[in-house]
């Protein structure tokens, strides 16, 4: 699975930039021309690594970095990316929150090879999939619905987990019993299954759009729907 870049910048040509040279390595990009923009786009993808102007219309970068580290801590590195050169920027920045400093004008290509480095350092903080503002954090057992917490039991998640890291695949009752519930009797336990999925459903599908998240394919099982 690809990592998902977020980059914020109000300036086109700049952002069009960033975005063509991730693109060509191989990210999943977003984009935001603003602040406020930003939060919207980071709620609905949760990105792995965010280069972030700081000199933004309505909400600045200082700001939003400070907003980012409050929600994920370090589940997501920051690079600053900026025309503020002086030292006490770069330093303020750093303290800020951010993980590298780099000034304009720059080189997409020294871009690229600080957002390898970066995410070489901190990608194992980065164990979440995200699809429409659910995002599942496996390592520490966490499900948000953009921003909110998701209160899952332990089957619940293991069940939501299983289908985010299989999208679009027909499961069958049989594969998430042998999946959730190894050695055990399954025509009980294909009826357990159909119940967690209607407690997921009530739990995850707000903001969903149609087709709903978890579609039952009849006669086959289920399947989690991304595209």
């Amino acid at each position: 699975m690809k990592q998902t870049v977020m980059v914020v910048e109000d300036d086109k040509m700049i952002r069009d930039l960033v975005s063509i040279y991730l693109k060509k390595n191989d990210y999943h990009v977003v984009e935001a021309c603003d602040g406020e923009e930003a939060q919207e786009v980071f709620l609905e993808h949760h990105p792995c690594l965010i280069i972030l102007d700081l000199m933004l219309p309505k909400i600045g970068g200082e700001e939003f970095c400070t907003w980012v580290r409050e929600r994920e801590g370090n589940d997501v590195s920051i690079i600053m990316l900026s025309a503020k050169s002086q030292i006490d920027d770069k330093i303020s920045g750093l303290k800020l929150g951010a993980d590298d400093y780099m000034t304009k004008p720059f080189d997409p290509n020294e871009l690229i090879a600080h957002v390898e480095a970066v995410l070489r350092r901190t990608g194992q903080f980065c164990q979440k999939i995200v699809h429409e503002g659910l995002c599942i954090k496996p390592r520490k057992g966490e499900v948000l619905l953009f921003d909110k917490p998701v209160n899952l039991t332990k089957y619940e998640f293991n069940i939501l987990y299983y289908f985010m890291q299989n999208p679009n695949i027909v499961l069958s009752r049989e594969q998430l019993v042998n999946q959730i519930y190894p050695n055990t009797e399954h025509d009980v336990m294909e009826r357990t299954i159909d119940a967690h999925i209607k407690k997921i459903r009530e739990k995850v599908e707000e903001h969903a759009k149609n087709p709903k998240r978890i579609q039952t394919v009849r006669g086959m099982g289920y399947k989690f729907v991304t595209k």
